[in-house]
């Protein structure tokens, strides 16, 4: 260590300091982070070491659906505790048990079989392997604007550009274009032309890849760190037929859009399809213990009734994280935090947002539901000319970052992607912070209208 980062770090905490010489950091050149030291949280807030208070539009990493510190969910963690901290997954215990029957009770259609996991990734890297076992094929199909994971089979389904780094990646992954009239690919005009042909690009991908080699169709119901896009209607029942006509899974990834986040259990429900797997995490316990899964049809799970299913987790099922979930279901049925979520996006984000595209340039297009939305931001709105270039760092992300530190400085947090920031705020916040945090954010909105050109 210099003399001189030797001074700077004595000037700062010793969690600070510990941070900054021994945590490697996702995601992350390391020389130039600078992390808040997060020494709390309650409800729709966290503060740092300082004791200065910000208002969570992010939840975190869009997982703490439920709010910060819920008394009842880590009452149960603390019970639970008490009683049971650890057991292999191969034995059955109550909280498992209990957790899957109320998963299949709220999933659509005959999903009615969890397999449990730590986390997303690992639900959909588990999701494809069921689906290829259940068929016998080998291909999977999956968006170029999505996000699955970072293990290795995820990133490989993962379209966006953070798969890069880790190509070649596992065979039999291809990608193709979802819907996203904004930016459409299909040159469509509108939703349903942009669903139409959206639906018959995706119909010749499964011609031309071979409909008897393809084992899986995965995509984000309602895509997330990609841009919040909100299929059409008509769309997921469109790629529902697709999979029926030639035998091939589809395969749901809820692991953002799931457990009220757009304003249903799951967002499938919304347009009423059932898909043959949905992957789940982040909400079902708003991420206070680890904890994700696979719920699955019956036909799948008796796949493998006589033959083992060759994959397992060592955390599968983890007591403590199964009572949080459990725990955080009861809370969302007695709160009507469903109902809630539905409420924020009608009464307060979708209207409260638009009012900010009204007065802001560099707001190109609002887009969400439920408690889920982001604001895409352009330089000029005639052409749509993003404010950051696709996949920009360094100086050319320059703008984002700028627009994301006003945020901070005014107290308020939102999740920030590509060109884009996302207000995804737990469902429990009150109307009047969500109120003043998009206060905060007209305020925040003038460094991007800055760099508007047009």
């Amino acid at each position: 260590m210099t003399d001189t980062a030797a001074t700077v770090d004595t000037a700062r905490s010793q969690a600070y300091r510990d941070d900054r010489a021994h945590v490697f950091h996702s995601w992350s050149a390391q020389k130039a982070l600078d992390p808040l030291v997060v020494t709390g949280a309650e409800g729709s807030w966290f503060w740092d070491e300082d004791g200065r208070r910000y208002l969570d539009l992010s939840s975190q990493m869009v997982n703490v659906n439920i709010g910060h510190q819920h008394p009842r969910v880590v009452e149960a963690i603390k019970a639970q505790a008490d009683v049971l901290c650890m057991v292999a997954p191969g034995h059955a215990h109550p909280e498992r048990g209990e957790l899957a029957r109320l998963l299949a009770e709220r999933a659509p259609g005959d999903l009615d079989v969890v397999f449990f996991t730590n986390g997303g990734a690992e639900a959909t890297e588990n999701a494809v392997r069921m689906a290829r076992l259940h068929t016998g094929r080998h291909k999977v199909l999956a968006a170029y604007r999505s996000y699955h994971g970072a293990t290795a089979g995820a990133i490989a389904l993962t379209g966006e550009p953070r798969r890069w780094p880790s190509e070649p990646g596992p065979a039999g992954v291809v990608h193709f274009w979802g819907p996203y009239l904004y930016r459409s690919a299909f040159h469509a005009t509108t939703e349903a032309e942009e669903c139409e042909r959206a639906l018959a690009h995706l119909r010749d991908t499964v011609a031309v890849e071979g409909p008897g080699a393809v084992a899986a169709v995965i995509l984000e119901s309602v895509v997330g760190t990609n841009g919040v896009l909100v299929p059409p209607d008509g769309y997921l029942a469109g790629v529902r037929e697709i999979c029926d006509e030639h035998g091939i899974v589809m395969v749901c990834d809820e692991v953002m859009a799931g457990f009220g986040r757009c304003g249903e259990w799951f967002a499938v429900d919304r347009w009423g399809v059932v898909p043959d797997l949905i992957c789940f995490a982040k909400g079902v316990n708003s991420g206070y213990v680890p904890l994700g899964g696979v719920l699955m049809s019956r036909a799948i799970a008796d796949t493998f009734a006589e033959r083992p299913y060759p994959g397992g987790l060592t955390y599968s099922g983890h007591p403590l994280a199964c009572a949080a979930a459990v725990a955080s279901i009861g809370a969302f049925e007695d709160e009507g935090l469903l109902a809630r979520a539905r409420m924020l996006g009608t009464d307060v984000l979708g209207p409260g947002l638009a009012a900010l595209a009204e007065r802001h340039p560099s707001v190109g297009e609002v887009r969400g539901v439920g408690a889920f939305w982001a604001l895409e931001l352009v330089r000029d709105r005639a052409t749509r000319e993003p404010l950051v270039p696709f996949n920009a760092s360094g100086a050319a992300a320059a703008p984002l970052r700028q627009v994301v530190a006003a945020c901070v400085e005014r107290g308020v947090v939102p999740f920030a992607a590509g060109n884009r920031l996302h207000v995804v705020p737990p469902l429990t916040t009150p109307v009047a912070d969500l109120e003043a945090g998009l206060d905060l954010l007209d305020e925040a909105l003038a460094v991007a209208d800055a760099h508007v050109t047009g």
